[in-house]
C-alpha cells in the first residue's frame, strides 16, 4: 500500500518558496504525521530531505533525486526513479512529499493522508486535484491551534 501524508490549505497549497507557511504552528499534525510514518518504507523529496537533520526513526529513508554524485549521510539512501521505486517496494510506503514528487507518482498512491486546512496560505506549491479519484474515509472534528483550524482526513483511491 502506498500512502501519501500532506498538510493542505484550501486551495491544495502545501508549501510556498520558503517552506511551509504554517511550519511549528500546528503541533498536532506534527504528532500526527510522526505517528503515521512509524514503519513502513519512507520516501522523500529532494527538498524536504535538505530541511532535515537527521532521518525519520524507524528505518532507511529514501530521498528522490538526480544528484548522483552527492554523498547522503547515514540513514538516508538516493533514489533516482521514484517511480520505478515505489513500484517495486515490498510491504507499506510513504510518500512525504514535496509536491513534485507526490505529483511524480501520483497515479501510483493509494491513500491521502491529508491535514486539511481552513484558508489560503498564499501557497506555490501544490498537490494534485484529488477529489475525482480518491473516496473520503474519515474526517476528524476539527481543531485549531494557533488560530490555524484543520481536520485530519483520509481518502481512499477509488476502484480504477
Amino acid at each position: 500500500m502506498i500512502r501519501a501524508i500532506v498538510a493542505a490549505d484550501e486551495k491544495r497549497g502545501i508549501a510556498d518558496d520558503h517552506g511551509i507557511p504554517w511550519q511549528g504552528k500546528i503541533p498536532s499534525d506534527v504528532k500526527y504525521y510522526r505517528d503515521k510514518i512509524t514503519s513502513g518504507t519512507l520516501l522523500m523529496g529532494y527538498g524536504l530531505y535538505k530541511e532535515l537533520s537527521h532521518p525519520y526513526p524507524g528505518g532507511v529513508n529514501y530521498v528522490a533525486t538526480d544528484k548522483k554524485e552527492e554523498k547522503f549521510p547515514d540513514g538516508f539512501e538516493p533514489v533516482y526513479d521514484a517511480r520505478e521505486f515505489l513500484k517495486k517496494v515490498k510491504g507499506d510506503a510513504w510518500n512525504l512529499g514535496g509536491a513534485g514528487i507526490i505529483a511524480s507518482t501520483f497515479d501510483l498512491i493509494d491513500e491521502l493522508y491529508i491535514t486539511q486546512l481552513e484558508g489560503d496560505f498564499h501557497c506555490t506549491k501544490f498537490i494534485p486535484e484529488y477529489e475525482q479519484e480518491f473516496q473520503k474515509i474519515s474526517e476528524s472534528e476539527p481543531l485549531t491551534e494557533n488560530a490555524i483550524t484543520f481536520r485530519f482526513t483520509v481518502w481512499k483511491r477509488k476502484t480504477r
